[in-house]
């Protein structure tokens, strides 16, 4: 019995020891801490652009690195950041702490696996891609100071070296038979090929000369300005000239004829690996499908009892009308902005009757610009600094206006501004408590 009593007491004693004590979690907390902020850091500096959109100009002058090298590097570093995180023993955290490793876990997968995909020999279609992200930046940064256009000409110098990165990619794309549909990137084409073939201050590049805050001096002024259209002329136009020629060239012509994913040799993985990360599930691609098939019959219901009420027959015959009934499209662009701003407007003092907590952040409605309004989305949404310095932006689309209905453009406005992105984003920036990663987390 004696023996026993002396081995019951060494168990007991050992379970006690090996329990997670209040102080191991604090230390297994702030070892979590300490590891997102890392991680954070080492992200910012891998995505200087994506630093200087959230107010961060510490690598304002760096366009970062596009390059298969820097891109293995990347996943060879993430992988390492992935195993400290599934280390830590969440037993004990708060609820918010383990949902930060969680999230942060979750992130880093997806990204290996992105990697794994070669995703990344796809860098560009009509909606995406350096040619379109670089001139867009320009309604995204910050112009307050002459350090400010400093560092900005020091980026039109690097895009030289992201469009030849961004051509090696594709390169190995086509290698692999990773390519975008062909249809797709003739418009990619015309892109290029429309900022290529502008003189250098008439491109949106040189926009930020063409209005230089008071403060500066005369002298600043010249030598920012010159610098500044130098650049445009030397690098970013033959950079421009060089893309557009290759894509027209030898890209779009070996582009899929098949629009679906399906058609590349890795295409069923591809999109269940989308739709894994969209919906943050494990259904498989057939069973969301059929939830979608679910939701659009009952959607159609919906409408039909609509258009019944109205005094047709049948959704073709509404659908008809909308098409040929010249009051439901839009007469002008300038129009198309009035109606946003005015659904903004009017939801503004509704809000809280909705909801407890507003964002202190504003919106703005602005045109998306002309460089890539033929191809660009109806409207979308454009996050503002955490400090308030730029307002969130609505950029929406007034090309053609008469060819857009306007029966839509309520909706999207809520969507886009509030209580939608603009909502959604802004007080997930403006909360304190959250780790930046979170605040910023698309």
């Amino acid at each position: 019995m004696r023996t026993l009593a002396l081995v019951l007491c060494l168990l007991f004693t050992l379970r006690v020891e090996a329990s997670p004590t209040a102080d191991d979690a604090d230390a297994r907390r702030k070892q979590l801490n300490d590891l997102i902020a890392e991680y954070w850091e080492y992200n910012l500096k891998q995505n200087p652009v994506f630093a200087s959109i959230i107010g961060d100009k510490r690598y304002n002058d760096q366009l970062g690195s596009d390059s298969e090298k820097a891109i293995l590097e990347d996943q060879a570093r993430k992988k390492i950041f992935l195993k400290r995180f599934e280390a830590i023993d969440t037993t004990g955290f708060p609820g918010q702490d383990k949902l930060n490793r969680e999230l942060e876990v979750v992130d880093l997968r997806n990204d290996l696996e992105e990697t794994d995909l070669k995703l990344w020999e796809m860098p560009v279609n009509q909606v995406s891609g350096f040619h379109i992200e670089a001139p867009h930046l320009v309604s995204i940064l910050s112009f307050e100071t002459v350090k400010d256009y400093e560092d900005y000409i020091a980026r039109l110098g690097q895009m030289p070296r992201v469009f030849d990165e961004n051509t090696d990619n594709m390169r190995k794309g086509m290698a692999d038979h990773l390519m975008p549909p062909k249809f797709l990137l003739e418009k990619v084409v015309e892109q290029s090929k429309g900022i290529a073939t502008q003189a250098p201050e008439h491109t949106p590049f040189a926009q930020p000369f063409a209005n230089f805050p008071k403060s500066f001096s005369d002298a600043d002024k010249t030598r920012l300005k010159t610098a500044g259209l130098a650049a445009i002329r030397d690098q970013v136009l033959p950079a421009y000239v060089k893309f557009s020629k290759f894509v027209k060239d030898e890209y779009a012509p070996n582009g899929r004829t098949e629009i679906g994913i399906w058609a590349l040799p890795n295409g069923n993985a591809i999109y269940a690996f989308m739709v894994k990360r969209s919906t943050t599930t494990d259904k498989t691609p057939e069973e969301i499908h059929q939830i979608g098939l679910q939701q659009v019959a009952e959607i159609e219901g919906q409408e039909l009892q609509i258009a019944k009420s109205l005094g047709f027959s049948d959704l073709k015959a509404f659908a008809a009308l909308v098409k040929t009934n010249p009051k439901l499209f839009a007469t002008s662009g300038e129009q198309i902005l009035d109606l946003y701003r005015g659904y903004i407007a009017q939801m503004e003092p509704e809000l809280p009757k909705l909801f407890n907590r507003l964002p202190k952040a504003k919106v703005v409605v602005m045109p998306v610009e002309s460089f890539r309004e033929k191809d660009a989305s109806g409207a979308s949404y454009v996050p503002g600094t955490p400090d308030g310095s730029r307002p969130g932006h609505i950029m929406v689309n007034t090309s053609d206006p008469e060819k857009r209905t306007t029966i839509s453009m309520e909706s999207t406005a809520y969507h886009e501004g509030i209580p939608g992105h603009h909502m959604q984003l802004s007080i997930a920036q403006e909360m304190p408590d959250l780790p930046p990663f979170r605040q910023h987390g698309f």
